[in-house]
């Protein structure tokens, strides 16, 4: 059986750390914590970025099963994130010109990250930004255009945004027809190497009005060109491991050129991780291997999307009333903030998994195969 037909438990459970990772970053600022735990937490964008590693390998590999087929991939792509994305959002928007309570939490400073994780400031342009968030389109705008609708309403929606650029320029790149996907792999990892240089280039050159935020895929494409070049490493195919590791020095060096030293992490994590899920015995990484393989850590990595989407707004809910009984005790926020904050969201995308994304899914792999028969009974007739 391919590598690609199995499930990757150590890639599965990866994603489920990650997305507790960002949980803990989130979750942080607001409570009283030693400096260092702090800072050991609050590298959520680098998490991140290994998402978007992982979504490349992912990606490629759902587009090559469909043999490119732009509809039935779409379709399974619509399944599995706006079904989850929706009701999130419509809470988002529900709560955003609450007040954080920051008034009760006099430990909190101006500038402190809490600030921009929580936020009751309701944008200027909210028509414009509340369709880009609709439609996925609001990483694509720059500075000087809606220099915020990245992040507003729900800061994690930036990420997916970058993500469904990628869809649609791997299936431009890709295009369809059997057969064509797998020979393509390579030359679509380095058009996106190319991709992320003219972003580092355009970050250079370019006055501020037209910078674009970390939501543009250029300034992400290095990240999603390991993930694909990932694919012949977990297939095995003869000359991956030069391939990876001719990217992977790729994008270490766009992550220099960027300026972004903190981003050379992730793709080191990456190969640590894929070596655990490809190569356990031979480089001695099985005791990494059982942790990522774990039923703790694959639960997590199954409801991964949902804590990473419905983290943000049930803290701010949870901050708010906490805050209020809480009236300035910092010790008396934190003993229940800590535990709650873990808690709640995971409750919540513990039931948005089981009644929300795994009915979405079944029925997006579902259309996805009606269509794909549609098109085979009518290529027959």
């Amino acid at each position: 059986m391919f590598w690609d037909m199995k499930r990757l438990e150590c890639l599965d459970g990866l994603r489920g750390l990650l997305a507790m990772y960002v949980l803990a970053g989130h979750l942080a600022p607001f409570a009283v914590l030693p400096h260092w735990l702090q800072m050991s937490v609050s590298h959520g964008g680098a998490a991140v970025d290994i998402f978007f590693i992982l979504s490349g390998l992912v990606i490629t590999q759902s587009l090559d099963r469909v043999n490119g087929e732009a509809v039935p991939f779409l379709l399974a792509r619509v399944a599995r994130i706006f079904p989850v994305f929706l009701p999130v959002f419509a809470l988002a928007v529900l709560i955003q010109p609450a007040p954080c309570g920051f008034q009760h939490m006099p430990w909190i400073g101006p500038d402190d990250a809490a600030h921009m994780i929580c936020s009751d400031a309701w944008p200027n342009s909210w028509v414009a930004e509340l369709l880009a968030h609709l439609t996925m389109t609001n990483g694509l705008f720059p500075n000087g255009v809606l220099p915020l609708a990245w992040v507003s309403f729900l800061g994690p929606a930036w990420s997916l945004s970058t993500e469904w650029q990628f869809y649609v320029v791997s299936l431009l790149l890709l295009g369809a027809g059997a057969g064509r996907i797998g020979a393509s792999m390579s030359w679509l990892a380095w058009e996106l190497m190319v991709l992320a240089a003219a972003g580092v280039l355009w970050h250079w050159m370019a006055p501020e009005d037209w910078q674009f935020s970390r939501a543009f895929l250029a300034n992400k494409a290095h990240f999603f060109a390991l993930g694909v070049a990932s694919v012949a490493v977990v297939r095995q195919r003869r000359g991956a491991l030069a391939i990876y590791a001719a990217t992977l020095v790729g994008c270490l060096g766009i992550c220099a050129l960027a300026g972004s030293g903190g981003k050379l992490l992730p793709p080191l994590v990456w190969t640590v991780c894929l070596a655990a899920q490809t190569r356990p015995d031979r480089i001695d990484l099985r005791p990494l291997a059982r942790v990522l393989a774990s039923r703790t850590a694959g639960y997590f990595g199954a409801i991964s999307y949902c804590v990473y989407v419905v983290n943000e707004p049930i803290h701010k809910l949870l901050a708010i009333e906490l805050a209020r009984l809480a009236d300035g005790n910092a010790l008396l926020f934190t003993v229940i903030w800590l535990p709650s904050a873990v808690i709640v969201p995971i409750v919540v995308s513990d039931w948005l998994h089981r009644n929300v994304e795994v009915p979405a899914l079944r029925w997006g792999r579902a259309a996805a195969d009606a269509w794909s028969r549609g098109q085979a009974r009518l290529v027959g007739e």
